[in-house]
């Protein structure tokens, strides 16, 4: 038997302490892909009019999803319009004054006013006159004189008669019309906002994943129709033992093997900051090595088209 030199006895050591303290690489771990589903619902109730997608379709954003019978919604928009163009009729009439005929009846006292003052200033001077060469009596002169005070007062009383009706309405009549135009306005962006809820669009590209009422059927408010799942919502969700999750960090490079299927690549976007057991056991320094993380990987939109939630998967660190 060959006797080991003493050097030789101390490399093994070291290179057996060294192995023991080196952290071993993991080999992979086990998990499945999960999806996070967009459930598509109306705020209102109404019966489920028209589906118009199929489970199983593949959608672009904007695609029509689903319509419930809105008649009630319709009606309510049409009554808001019309309210609407009756509040501003009302307020554009506060802004025109009288009518015309009433604008013409006003100017033409107004021109007869002037010419009875015109022709009573004209008696007032020659009844002045008469009355200096004591021929008109003191009477018959301070009827004349007042006579022609009384036509100059109808001719500023009519001019101010007038004036008012060209004017319009007052300024806080036109101010409440005004508000009234602005509550008919919101009412009827609300019966807007109303009949385009009854009619549910994609809010983005994805999988119909289920549909979850016919039509015919009642689908009462805020209850999902169709549930989507866009290819950037699929992830993939494993666990890891306590010891293996300090070595990894958000942004990490993970392979994905799925059976069937070329491997993929994804890259650690969550990590549980609470722990879990399994099976469930007392916490303590002997059972630690049951004690796991949950992580969540995300893929790239195009990647992740054609994968489906629950399928299970195995993962491994990326080289």
């Amino acid at each position: 038997m060959k006797k080991i030199s003493p050097a030789s006895l101390l490399a093994l050591a070291a290179l057996i302490v060294t192995a023991g303290c080196s952290r071993p690489t993991p080999a992979g771990w086990q998990g499945y892909l999960e999806g996070d589903f967009i459930y598509v619902a109306a705020p209102l109730s109404g019966q489920l009019q028209k589906l118009a997608v199929q489970k199983g379709a593949r959608i672009e954003a904007g695609t029509p999803l689903f319509s419930l019978e809105q008649s009630a919604e319709v009606s309510s928009l049409r009554e808001a319009a019309e309210r609407l163009r009756q509040s501003q009729a009302r307020l554009a009439d506060l802004g025109k004054g009288q009518r015309p005929s009433e604008l013409a009846a006003l100017e033409a006292r107004l021109a007869q006013a002037r010419a009875n003052a015109e022709l009573s200033a004209r008696e007032l001077e020659r009844a002045t006159k008469l009355h200096e060469t004591t021929v008109l009596s003191e009477d018959d002169f301070d009827r004349t004189r007042l006579n022609h005070e009384a036509n100059v007062k109808l001719v500023a009383q009519a001019s101010a008669e007038l004036a008012t009706a060209q004017l319009g309405g007052r300024s806080d009549v036109v101010a409440a019309a005004q508000a009234d135009v602005a509550a008919a306005q919101a009412a009827l962006d609300r019966a807007g906002w109303s009949v385009a809820q009854k009619n549910q669009s994609a809010p983005r590209a994805a999988l119909v994943y289920d549909t979850l009422f016919r039509e015919g059927e009642f689908v009462p408010a805020s209850t999902p129709v169709v549930s989507l799942l866009p290819p950037e919502n699929i992830k993939v969700r494993f666990f890891v033992a306590e010891s293996e999750f300090a070595g990894l960090k958000a942004g990490d490079r993970l392979r994905v093997a799925i059976t069937g299927r070329p491997e993929l690549e994804a890259r650690v976007s969550y990590l549980s900051p609470a722990p879990e057991y399994t099976p469930p056991v007392l916490y303590n320094r002997d059972n630690r090595s049951k004690l796991v993380f949950m992580i969540e990987a995300v893929f790239d939109a195009a990647a992740a088209r054609d994968l489906h939630p629950g399928q299970p998967v195995d993962v491994s660190l990326a080289k």
